[in-house]
């Protein structure tokens, strides 16, 4: 049987490319000492902490980007059954729905969820590829509003668990992907508590999932 987290990270299942870390620079070390942390298959709650003598706004552009690189591959791995048919609505269940708004849709706009998601990946990838937000060069200052941003991507992101968990969790199943795609929320999750990076009300859809898996 094929490995389900070899089918996960297929290549060929990518939503959108990777942003990668040039390797040399601190956020490139940085990266490295998380997914070292990750493999060796340390409590999840003490992988997230802020590691001494580091800086918050350093750590957290990295587990940004690194959430959305996992968020879309996984969201790649259902995209062909997240169809304008299936899912004319982008919602999480039939209490959620999410609206999109931007500087084309001015006011919040019902979309399908395929069409929200592509705009979704792709404001997110704006946002991780602007160097006054996301700086990648040692020393350049994070703006003020850095956190701001961080916390709608996260979000964001965040709603793609949710429809995903909701409506193609069978589709994961199938996969046999369910234990690294629960690992990958558990990790976010836990992330986001930590540095109070979104707002309890949004977590509220998961709720009864998150309350068994992450203790």
């Amino acid at each position: 049987m094929a490995n389900p987290l070899k089918q996960v990270f297929n290549k060929d299942r990518t939503f959108r490319p990777k942003r990668k870390f040039e390797p040399g620079t601190q956020r490139f070390e940085l990266h490295k000492k998380a997914q070292a942390s990750l493999n060796a298959g340390l409590d999840l709650k003490l992988v997230v902490q802020l590691p001494s003598g580091e800086e918050l706004h350093d750590w957290v552009a990295v587990h940004v980007v690194d959430f959305f690189n996992r968020i879309n591959l996984i969201y790649g791995t259902v995209s062909d059954y997240c169809t304008e048919k299936s899912c004319p609505v982008m919602s999480g269940g039939p209490k959620y729905e999410y609206r999109w708004q931007d500087e084309k849709y001015r006011k919040p706009t019902a979309l399908s969820a395929p069409k929200y998601m592509n705009l979704l990946m792709d404001w997110i990838e704006v946002q991780i590829n602007n160097e006054e937000l996301f700086p990648t060069n040692v020393g350049t200052p994070f703006p003020k509003n850095f956190l701001q941003v961080v916390k709608k991507i996260l979000s964001r992101l965040f709603r793609v668990f949710v429809h995903v968990y909701i409506h193609h969790f069978d589709r994961i199943a199938q996969m046999g992907s369910e234990a690294h795609v629960n690992t990958c929320y558990k990790h976010f999750y836990y992330f986001v508590k930590e540095f109070n990076l979104i707002d309890t009300k949004e977590l509220e859809p998961l709720k009864e999932m998150t309350s068994r898996m992450c203790h």
